[in-house]
């Protein structure tokens, strides 16, 4: 019988120390290491060596679970968004898939409003000049006041609202599955749908999974409903933007600064259309990526991981498939 082999992809998971390297190194299989998110082309030259997947962003297509298995028994997802996994794929050939809901929601909403502060008091520009030795002296608006309107209020949404009202911002929001508990005790108003968030939202901030319904959601049919100088925040998935439309509503200044986490592709070409868009701010998929957050997520998706080895039901899954038998 061959040793329980572990393909290890995330970044986050292997780049920061804690309990969760040993937790999974005392397991004693053998722990194979890539610096990931892996594209298909990796994954279908890896795929069909490995008994299980930690993986992050990586593409996991139905290509590659069917050159993985039969081998590959277990999915184990360091973070929560599984839209670059071929979830239908793996649950038809009895691959259990669990995630880690949960951990990284505070995280995701300090670095949403990290961003939209930088924008609106222009720090990133005026930090520059200043250490260039420009003495330069912007002029940015307040967000007290503003309304703001939150695309998907779960884990993550919910913490910006939080944020927002402590900022003095007023609410708005629109989720299919609505929280009017949480919406009364925070003072937050349910939206109709998305239009209504659009039209009348200063500040838009983008917290929703990654579907066929919510691919190019922003994009210039949607944008021209937006007020002038509306600023766009996403801290969810860079597919939900439509990017040509969004750089041409940057240029205009009908989008008067989008702040973002992710984009359409990662890492992105040097002549991607963003990274030198006027008013745009875009850090490298980091939102979720600070020592305390790392630790739960890699913590978490190591004991799911352990779980499911050991033939018993993850903390959390995604898709209904029982545990494969004990590989340990």
């Amino acid at each position: 019988m061959n040793p329980v082999r572990i393909l290890l992809t995330t970044t986050s998971y292997q780049d920061i120390a804690g309990p969760h390297h040993e937790l999974l190194e005392a397991t004693g299989v053998e722990i194979v290491r890539e610096r990931g998110p892996l594209p298909e082309s990796k994954m279908l030259e890896l795929a069909g060596d490995f008994d299980a997947i930690l993986c992050g962003d990586d593409q996991i297509t139905r290509a590659v679970l069917e050159k993985a298995a039969p081998r590959l028994k277990i999915l184990s997802k360091y973070g929560i968004g599984v839209d670059k996994i071929d979830v239908k794929a793996a649950t038809e050939m009895g691959i259990p898939l669990s995630f880690c809901p949960g951990v990284n929601h505070t995280t995701v909403a300090e670095h949403t409003f990290a961003l939209l502060l930088a924008l609106v008091r222009h720090l990133v520009e005026i930090a520059n000049a200043t250490r260039a030795g420009n003495w330069k002296r912007l002029t940015g608006h307040e967000i007290m006041g503003k309304t703001i309107g939150i695309v998907g209020l779960g884990r993550i949404g919910k913490e910006v609202a939080i944020r927002a009202k402590a900022f003095g911002m007023t609410v708005i929001a629109y989720d299919v599955y609505w929280d009017e508990a949480f919406a009364t005790s925070h003072g937050v108003t349910r939206a109709a749908s998305v239009a209504e968030i659009f039209e009348k939202s200063d500040v838009i901030s983008l917290h929703t999974n990654l579907t066929p319904e919510t691919r190019d959601m922003v994009r210039a049919e949607t944008i021209a409903t937006m007020k002038d100088g509306v600023i766009l925040l996403n801290c969810s998935r860079g597919e939900v933007v439509h990017t040509a439309d969004l750089a041409a509503a940057l240029e205009s200044g009908k989008v008067g600064g989008y702040g973002a986490d992710v984009l359409d592709e990662e890492p992105p070409p040097a002549d991607h259309p963003l990274l030198k868009a006027k008013n745009c701010i875009v850090t490298s998929h980091i939102g979720s990526r600070t020592y305390e957050s790392v630790q739960r997520q890699a913590m978490m998706a190591a004991q799911n991981l352990l779980h499911l080895l050991r033939g018993e039901k993850p903390l959390a899954q995604v898709n209904d498939v029982p545990p494969p038998a004990a590989l340990l």
